[in-house]
Protein backbone atom coordinates (compact mmCIF):
# COMPACT_ATOMS: atom_id res chain seq x y z
CA UNK A 1 0.00 0.00 0.00
CA UNK A 2 2.38 2.71 -1.16
CA UNK A 3 1.47 6.13 0.18
CA UNK A 4 3.40 8.09 -2.42
CA UNK A 5 5.29 11.30 -1.93
CA UNK A 6 3.43 13.96 -0.02
CA UNK A 7 4.24 17.10 1.84
CA UNK A 8 4.82 16.61 5.54
CA UNK A 9 2.76 18.74 7.88
CA UNK A 10 4.86 19.81 10.83
CA UNK A 11 2.05 19.51 13.35
CA UNK A 12 1.27 17.40 16.39
CA UNK A 13 -1.74 15.94 14.60
CA UNK A 14 0.40 14.81 11.67
CA UNK A 15 3.01 13.40 14.03
CA UNK A 16 0.31 11.29 15.66
CA UNK A 17 -0.94 10.16 12.24
CA UNK A 18 2.57 9.14 11.16
CA UNK A 19 3.14 7.24 14.41
CA UNK A 20 -0.16 5.39 13.95
CA UNK A 21 0.77 4.58 10.35
CA UNK A 22 4.18 3.28 11.42
CA UNK A 23 2.54 1.03 13.99
CA UNK A 24 0.21 -0.40 11.32
CA UNK A 25 3.08 -0.98 8.89
CA UNK A 26 5.20 -2.71 11.53
CA UNK A 27 2.29 -5.00 12.38
CA UNK A 28 1.57 -5.76 8.72
CA UNK A 29 5.16 -6.52 7.70
CA UNK A 30 5.49 -9.77 9.74
CA UNK A 31 2.26 -11.01 8.13
CA UNK A 32 3.76 -10.45 4.70
CA UNK A 33 7.03 -12.09 5.74
CA UNK A 34 5.13 -15.13 7.06
CA UNK A 35 3.22 -15.46 3.80
CA UNK A 36 6.49 -15.23 1.89
CA UNK A 37 7.93 -18.07 3.95
CA UNK A 38 4.79 -20.18 3.47
CA UNK A 39 4.85 -19.65 -0.28
CA UNK A 40 8.54 -20.51 -0.50
CA UNK A 41 7.94 -23.72 1.46
CA UNK A 42 4.94 -24.73 -0.66
CA UNK A 43 6.75 -23.95 -3.91
CA UNK A 44 9.60 -26.17 -2.75
CA UNK A 45 7.13 -29.03 -2.20
CA UNK A 46 5.43 -28.42 -5.56
CA UNK A 47 8.81 -28.48 -7.30
CA UNK A 48 9.55 -31.80 -5.64
CA UNK A 49 6.17 -33.14 -6.80
CA UNK A 50 6.94 -31.93 -10.33
CA UNK A 51 10.33 -33.66 -10.32
CA UNK A 52 8.78 -36.94 -9.09
CA UNK A 53 6.03 -36.91 -11.73
CA UNK A 54 8.57 -36.01 -14.39
CA UNK A 55 10.77 -38.96 -13.34
CA UNK A 56 7.77 -41.32 -13.45
CA UNK A 57 6.87 -40.00 -16.90
CA UNK A 58 10.39 -40.60 -18.20
CA UNK A 59 10.29 -44.15 -16.84
CA UNK A 60 6.96 -44.86 -18.56
CA UNK A 61 8.23 -43.36 -21.81
CA UNK A 62 11.29 -45.59 -21.63
CA UNK A 63 9.01 -48.61 -21.25
CA UNK A 64 6.84 -47.50 -24.16
CA UNK A 65 9.89 -47.39 -26.41
CA UNK A 66 9.97 -51.17 -26.16
CA UNK A 67 6.64 -51.36 -27.97
CA UNK A 68 7.94 -49.57 -31.04
CA UNK A 69 8.71 -52.76 -33.03
CA UNK A 70 5.23 -54.23 -32.46
CA UNK A 71 3.12 -51.09 -32.69
CA UNK A 72 2.95 -51.58 -36.44
CA UNK A 73 1.18 -54.89 -35.78
CA UNK A 74 -1.58 -53.70 -33.50
CA UNK A 75 -4.44 -55.56 -35.18
CA UNK A 76 -6.36 -52.42 -36.06
CA UNK A 77 -6.31 -51.10 -32.47
CA UNK A 78 -5.75 -47.34 -32.34
CA UNK A 79 -3.76 -47.27 -29.14
CA UNK A 80 -2.83 -43.60 -29.52
CA UNK A 81 -6.47 -42.54 -29.82
CA UNK A 82 -7.60 -44.78 -26.97
CA UNK A 83 -4.88 -43.37 -24.73
CA UNK A 84 -5.94 -39.75 -25.19
CA UNK A 85 -7.92 -38.43 -22.17
CA UNK A 86 -11.66 -38.21 -22.75
CA UNK A 87 -12.06 -35.93 -19.74
CA UNK A 88 -9.82 -34.28 -17.16
CA UNK A 89 -11.31 -33.35 -13.80
CA UNK A 90 -9.63 -30.78 -11.58
CA UNK A 91 -10.63 -28.87 -8.47
CA UNK A 92 -9.39 -25.64 -6.91
CA UNK A 93 -7.37 -25.72 -3.71
CA UNK A 94 -6.14 -22.89 -1.51
CA UNK A 95 -2.37 -22.88 -0.99
CA UNK A 96 -1.15 -20.01 1.18
CA UNK A 97 -4.01 -17.85 -0.04
CA UNK A 98 -3.55 -18.81 -3.71
CA UNK A 99 -6.22 -20.84 -5.53
CA UNK A 100 -4.47 -23.46 -7.65
CA UNK A 101 -5.76 -26.38 -9.72
CA UNK A 102 -5.48 -29.90 -8.33
CA UNK A 103 -5.89 -32.99 -10.51
CA UNK A 104 -8.78 -35.19 -9.40
CA UNK A 105 -9.08 -37.76 -12.19
CA UNK A 106 -8.43 -38.54 -15.84
CA UNK A 107 -10.86 -40.67 -17.82
CA UNK A 108 -10.30 -42.38 -21.17
CA UNK A 109 -12.46 -43.62 -24.04
CA UNK A 110 -14.07 -47.01 -23.57
CA UNK A 111 -12.16 -49.87 -25.18
CA UNK A 112 -14.17 -51.87 -27.69
CA UNK A 113 -11.66 -54.31 -29.13
CA UNK A 114 -11.92 -58.07 -28.58
CA UNK A 115 -9.67 -59.42 -25.85
CA UNK A 116 -9.39 -62.72 -27.73
CA UNK A 117 -8.74 -61.21 -31.15
CA UNK A 118 -5.82 -58.98 -30.23
CA UNK A 119 -2.19 -59.69 -29.38
CA UNK A 120 -1.51 -60.14 -25.63
CA UNK A 121 0.76 -57.11 -25.47
CA UNK A 122 -2.04 -54.68 -26.50
CA UNK A 123 -3.62 -54.47 -23.05
CA UNK A 124 -0.32 -53.64 -21.37
CA UNK A 125 0.64 -51.21 -24.12
CA UNK A 126 -2.66 -49.37 -23.80
CA UNK A 127 -2.26 -49.22 -20.02
CA UNK A 128 1.23 -47.80 -20.39
CA UNK A 129 0.16 -45.21 -22.98
CA UNK A 130 -2.72 -44.12 -20.74
CA UNK A 131 -0.37 -43.84 -17.80
CA UNK A 132 1.82 -41.61 -19.92
CA UNK A 133 -1.18 -39.42 -20.72
CA UNK A 134 -2.22 -39.34 -17.06
CA UNK A 135 1.26 -38.31 -15.94
CA UNK A 136 1.49 -35.69 -18.70
CA UNK A 137 -1.77 -34.15 -17.53
CA UNK A 138 -0.57 -34.27 -13.92
CA UNK A 139 2.68 -32.59 -14.89
CA UNK A 140 0.79 -29.79 -16.63
CA UNK A 141 -1.42 -29.22 -13.57
CA UNK A 142 1.59 -29.05 -11.24
CA UNK A 143 3.27 -26.67 -13.70
CA UNK A 144 0.24 -24.39 -13.39
CA UNK A 145 0.54 -24.59 -9.60
CA UNK A 146 4.19 -23.55 -9.80
CA UNK A 147 3.42 -20.61 -12.07
CA UNK A 148 0.54 -19.30 -9.93
CA UNK A 149 2.47 -19.68 -6.68
CA UNK A 150 5.63 -18.13 -8.15
CA UNK A 151 3.60 -15.16 -9.41
CA UNK A 152 2.09 -14.62 -5.96
CA UNK A 153 5.49 -15.02 -4.28
CA UNK A 154 6.91 -12.33 -6.55
CA UNK A 155 4.12 -9.93 -5.53
CA UNK A 156 4.59 -10.68 -1.83
CA UNK A 157 8.37 -10.22 -2.05
CA UNK A 158 7.84 -6.89 -3.78
CA UNK A 159 5.53 -5.79 -0.96
CA UNK A 160 8.00 -6.97 1.70
CA UNK A 161 10.80 -5.00 0.04
CA UNK A 162 8.51 -1.99 -0.33
CA UNK A 163 7.69 -1.93 3.38
CA UNK A 164 11.20 -2.82 4.57
CA UNK A 165 13.15 -0.47 2.31
CA UNK A 166 10.78 2.38 1.48
CA UNK A 167 7.53 2.78 3.40
CA UNK A 168 8.72 2.09 6.95
CA UNK A 169 12.04 4.00 6.61
CA UNK A 170 10.21 6.96 5.01
CA UNK A 171 7.63 7.00 7.81
CA UNK A 172 10.36 6.84 10.46
CA UNK A 173 12.15 9.71 8.71
CA UNK A 174 8.91 11.72 8.62
CA UNK A 175 8.47 11.19 12.34
CA UNK A 176 12.06 12.25 13.00
CA UNK A 177 11.70 15.41 10.92
CA UNK A 178 8.38 16.36 12.51
CA UNK A 179 9.74 15.79 16.03
CA UNK A 180 12.80 17.93 15.27
CA UNK A 181 10.63 20.70 13.79
CA UNK A 182 8.21 20.61 16.71
CA UNK A 183 11.10 20.55 19.15
CA UNK A 184 12.65 23.57 17.46
CA UNK A 185 9.29 25.31 17.50
CA UNK A 186 8.89 24.62 21.21
CA UNK A 187 12.41 25.86 21.91
CA UNK A 188 11.71 29.01 19.92
CA UNK A 189 8.40 29.49 21.72
CA UNK A 190 10.10 29.13 25.12
CA UNK A 191 12.77 31.61 24.04
CA UNK A 192 10.13 34.09 22.88
CA UNK A 193 8.24 33.63 26.12
CA UNK A 194 11.39 34.32 28.12
CA UNK A 195 12.13 37.44 26.05
CA UNK A 196 8.55 38.63 26.47
CA UNK A 197 8.71 37.95 30.19
CA UNK A 198 12.02 39.78 30.49
CA UNK A 199 10.55 42.77 28.66
CA UNK A 200 7.51 42.81 30.92
CA UNK A 201 9.72 42.60 34.00
CA UNK A 202 11.94 45.41 32.69
CA UNK A 203 8.88 47.53 31.95
CA UNK A 204 7.50 46.82 35.39
CA UNK A 205 10.81 47.79 37.00
CA UNK A 206 10.89 51.07 35.05
CA UNK A 207 7.32 51.78 36.11
CA UNK A 208 8.17 51.16 39.74
CA UNK A 209 11.28 53.35 39.55
CA UNK A 210 9.21 56.08 37.93
CA UNK A 211 6.67 55.86 40.74
CA UNK A 212 9.32 56.04 43.42
CA UNK A 213 10.92 59.11 41.79
CA UNK A 214 7.59 60.91 41.84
Amino acid sequence: MPRGKKKIKLTWAHLKAERNALERFQLYLPTLQLKQQQLQMIIGQVRQDYAEIEADLRAVEAGIDAYEPVLRDRAGIHITDLSKPAAVHTSAQNMAGVRVPVLESVSFPETTYSLFGTPPWVDQALADFREKSRLTVGLDVVRQQKELLARELKKVMQRVNLFEKIIIPETEENIRRIRIALGDAMTAAVARAKIAKAKLEAREQRRRRGGQAA
